[in-house]
């Protein structure tokens, strides 16, 4: 069995979120965006408040994350999603194509009529070519680290 058929998806909104969960789900963005990836940023924005959170649990443990928006303003209010990362010790082990694919199924059922567009980071785009989005921009920087912004049409 892999990790990723032992993961608990369940979707949150920020006040159902508990102190531990948000501690836990800082924790893992901090590790992956800001210590993994080398690059000093807010991770903290403001956001999150307005956001339905996806996480993944190994023994209550939160070992994946996503966060979904339904409406996001810089993106023509298509929905959006973003912070998708998991626990690298669980790499290559289908957990984010699961996350993806758990955030897929929650946006077709409850905003049927959204398209959803995302800013990818540029080396990702073949990963999410494989959920149905397109690349729309050429590339551009966010935080040092090449991205483009892709569309996953209705």
């Amino acid at each position: 069995m892999t990790e990723s058929t032992k993961i608990k998806w369940q979707w949150f909104e920020f006040d159902q979120l508990t102190a531990k969960q948000l501690d836990e789900m800082y924790q893992l963005r901090q590790e992956v965006f800001v210590v993994e990836q080398n690059c000093p940023y807010q991770d903290a924005d403001g956001k999150d408040q307005y956001a339905h959170h996806l996480l993944g649990f190994i023994d209550d443990k939160i070992v994946a994350t996503l966060r979904f928006f339904p409406e996001y303003a810089d993106y023509d209010n298509h929905a959006s999603l973003g912070r998708v990362c998991n626990h690298d010790s669980l790499r290559g082990q289908g957990i984010g194509k699961a996350l993806m694919e758990q955030a897929i199924i929650y946006a077709n059922e409850n905003f049927p009529d959204k398209s959803i567009q995302i800013g990818a980071q540029s080396y990702l785009e073949k990963f999410y070519n494989d959920f149905g989005f397109e690349r729309i921009s050429e590339e551009y920087l966010e935080d040092d680290i090449p991205h483009i912004l892709m569309l996953k049409r209705i």
